[in-house]
């Protein structure tokens, strides 16, 4: 009873004081559950309010705004009154705190410049939580983009972190030498992607460790209009403890919760070392390269859509040689159809004879010498090509940069060299089945969930997933021709729906069912490369993923 009335609270972020509030109502909640062991003990009361000990002044907060500060003072006054209430109820006497002596601490300032210590000690403070706001770096303000310089310092790569991760790092600093307790809900880009490491890395380095962490959900309030987030809550301290848990949603219908028990919980917010996926230049398996496609910078006179392609060779039948189809993310995955003017090796004098390209070319040029970057400028001497082509000479494979998070599956497959890939597309030439196979199968699927970054909610794919990606050690030929003929089937399942596009046929309302089977048979092809016994959930995968590219990544690192 004595530690309740001694423990004190902290959000840094209060608003109008939820999480003040609610965490007020759950200790005095305790607080009666005691009371009632000691009445049922044969301690009556004389006066019940004599030893109540909870009082609102165990509370602070910092809030930004005054209004809401405001609101958070009287709110926790509003909920003393209804504990009070219950008091009551419970044990006949009727029970008021008038007039009212004693008050939560709500400081009206910037949290992020305002000194912790100033409003609590660190060495009366027990606890840390709330929900401090996300704001990714695009939208942040100029004042927002100050705080942030201030916190992270000389930290050039902190400029890719959310809003959030300041109030992390600030409770990291303020609890050193402590056993305080920090508890944050935040969007979950802090564990995916880039982030982590920018991140995590300096508050493991500060002593900070992670003892419990809520997977992500979605997060939603019974506010009008409130959009859906994505959030985790973390709870850590700068001291470690054998007590560590990850609590997950199923997501099976029921959205049971499922809590285990971790060895270490690292930035990824899942069972295992604190290793970091970092940027690689290359492969770390034996792999062709990924590249992204080619780039045209060219104002979109280079660019034709259907009509204009119709156009062009109905009036000029010759021309039709330098046009090629185009493909970018969004032909490739909803089927739309443009097409480009690939005037590579042409002859100048066919062009010339062309009036509708020479005036494309002509705007092509002016485009180049009006822009911004200098190399852009130089390529106004070559209004024919491309910017950036890495167009391959032979069939490619292409994963999309941008693909839906509804998605079970981000659809991959392969475009023949007539067809220029575009820059919003990632290609990887002389790919074969197998490669192909294991790309499009739920462990690499799995992978990059965690591990690429992010458009809005939408996964946005990069060398660095591709690079980084462990694969299967070593797998027989006979496991890889399985693989090869699991992911033909997927091709050929795919052929059976030609009026239908790739983001058709992998919505998870309208993905066939041969096409479901298919993909399940390569999974089990693929899970037989890297094991014989079957993974079990999501979190078995990763786990065992991840373990994988740290035994893959270890000589590098020693290297």
């Amino acid at each position: 009873h004595q530690k309740l009335g001694s423990l004190k609270f902290l959000d840094p972020a209060c608003g109008c004081g939820n999480f003040l509030i609610i965490t007020y109502r759950e200790l005095r909640a305790l607080e009666i559950q005691i009371l009632r062991e000691l009445y049922n003990t044969g301690q009556g009361f004389l006066n019940v309010g004599d030893i109540i000990l909870v009082d609102v002044d165990q509370f602070y907060g910092i809030e930004y705004d005054e209004f809401p500060a405001r609101i958070a003072e009287v709110a926790m006054w509003l909920m003393d009154h209804q504990m009070n209430m219950r008091v009551s109820e419970e044990f006949g006497q009727y029970f008021v705190r008038l007039p009212l002596r004693k008050a939560a601490t709500i400081v009206n300032g910037n949290a992020l410049r305002v000194d912790w210590e100033e409003v609590v000690s660190k060495n009366e403070l027990s606890y840390i939580l709330g929900n401090p706001p996300f704001i990714g770096h695009q939208w942040r303000l100029d004042s927002q983009m100050e705080d942030m310089e201030l916190i992270w310092k000389d930290s050039k790569r902190a400029k890719r972190l959310d809003y959030v991760t300041c109030w992390f790092k600030l409770s990291s600093e303020y609890i050193n030498g402590t056993t305080i307790k920090v508890g944050f809900v935040s969007t979950n880009s802090i564990a995916q992607g880039e982030q982590p490491s920018i991140l995590w890395n300096p508050l493991f380095n500060n002593g900070t460790s992670i003892h419990f962490a809520y997977r992500t959900f979605k997060w939603q309030n019974e506010a009008k209009g409130n959009a859906n987030v994505h959030v985790v809550i973390v709870g850590f301290g700068n001291f470690n403890t054998s007590e560590k848990y990850i609590y997950e949603h199923e997501f099976n219908g029921s959205e049971e919760i499922t809590i285990y028990k971790a060895s270490n919980i690292n930035g990824y917010l899942f069972n295992g070392g604190n290793t970091f996926i970092e940027s690689r230049g290359k492969p770390l398996h034996a792999f062709p390269k990924m590249f992204k496609g080619s780039q045209p910078t060219e104002g979109g006179h280079l660019i034709l859509s259907v009509e204009e392609k119709e156009e062009l060779i109905k009036q000029f039948p010759q021309s039709e040689k330098f046009v090629k189809p185009f493909m970018g993310a969004r032909e490739f995955l909803q089927g739309k159809k443009r097409f480009c003017l690939w005037l590579k090796k042409a002859n100048p004098k066919e062009l010339n004879s062309n009036p509708i390209i020479i005036e494309r070319l002509s705007k092509v040029k002016e485009f180049r010498q009006n822009s911004a970057t200098q190399s852009v400028r130089d390529y106004s001497k070559y209004p024919t090509l491309f910017t950036q082509d890495r167009q391959p000479s032979s069939e490619y494979l292409v994963i999309p940069k941008v693909s839906s998070e509804r998605r079970e599956y981000v659809p991959i497959g392969f475009l023949d060299e007539n067809t220029i890939c575009s820059d919003l597309l990632n290609l990887i030439p002389n790919a074969n089945s197998y490669l192909y196979g294991t790309l499009q199968s739920i462990m690499h699927n799995i992978w990059l969930r965690y591990f690429c970054g992010r458009l809005k909610s939408d996964f946005r794919y990069s060398s660095g997933v591709y690079n980084n990606f462990p694969f299967p050690k070593e797998p027989s030929d006979k496991n890889k021709r399985k693989v090869e003929k699991a992911a033909q089937k997927i091709l050929d399942v795919r052929m059976n729906f030609p009026n239908s596009s790739l983001a058709d046929l992998y919505d998870p309302l309208t993905m066939p069912p041969e096409l479901v089977k298919a993909h399940q048979q390569l999974d089990k092809a693929v899970d037989l490369c890297y094991r014989p016994q079957p993974f079990t959930n999501e979190r078995n995968r990763i786990e065992f993923l991840f373990e994988l590219y740290e035994e893959y990544s270890r000589p590098l690192l020693k290297k």
